[in-house]
């Protein structure tokens, strides 16, 4: 079987995740908090300009890999996370404009998914999380802990752009799980 990246299925860990995010870095949490909120791949959300979401109640953007534009709105928490980066965090940095990167790096250039893997490989490394991470495991778990609350196939596939329901519960997982529930209670 392929080591395939995982979505991360109890929310106990994400909170630890969430939490040791925020002590390092304020703009790795909301990276996380963006893709675990928000199922965007990270390419889009690296790809996001502080024009996109100051002051925003949705987000607009033109999916990077698809082509396909992509409207939706951004939760209390995001909006919350949003404001305090901008205003505390981002501008620290140096004199900006809102048409620059929201995510920049020490050379005060985009962000590549490249340190967002090392910055979450790390989190859950040094949190003890036994799970395959990538930078996928964020739109993962968006997916999965999306279909556990509402049990909507078609709708989580249409918000993440697969092309089949049976497409969608095999990238967060779910098939198996099932598969394994399923043996577990039946009995003849």
């Amino acid at each position: 079987m392929k080591n395939l990246v995982e979505p991360i299925k109890n929310r106990k860990d994400i909170e630890s995740v969430e939490k040791f995010l925020d002590m390092k870095s304020k703009r790795n949490r909301l990276i996380f908090a963006f893709g675990i909120n928000t199922g965007l791949r990270v390419s889009d959300i690296l790809g996001l300009n502080i024009e996109n979401v100051k002051n925003k109640s949705h987000v607009e953007i033109k999916e990077q890999k698809t082509g396909k534009y992509k409207r939706f709105p951004l939760n209390k928490k995001l909006k919350e996370l949003i404001k305090n980066y901008i205003e505390n965090d981002r501008n620290k940095l140096y004199s900006i404009s809102d048409k620059e990167p929201l995510f920049i790096g020490k050379k005060h250039c985009r962000l590549d998914r490249s340190q967002v893997y090392r910055f979450l490989n790390d989190a859950c490394t040094k949190l003890g999380l036994e799970i395959n991470i990538g930078t996928h495991t964020m739109r993962k778990t968006f997916g999965y802990h999306h279909y556990k609350q509402f049990k909507d196939i078609v709708l989580l596939q249409k918000i993440l752009n697969h092309s089949s329901p049976f497409i969608t519960l095999h990238y967060i997982g779910i098939d198996q799980e099932e598969i394994d529930s399923s043996y577990n209670v039946f009995e003849l």
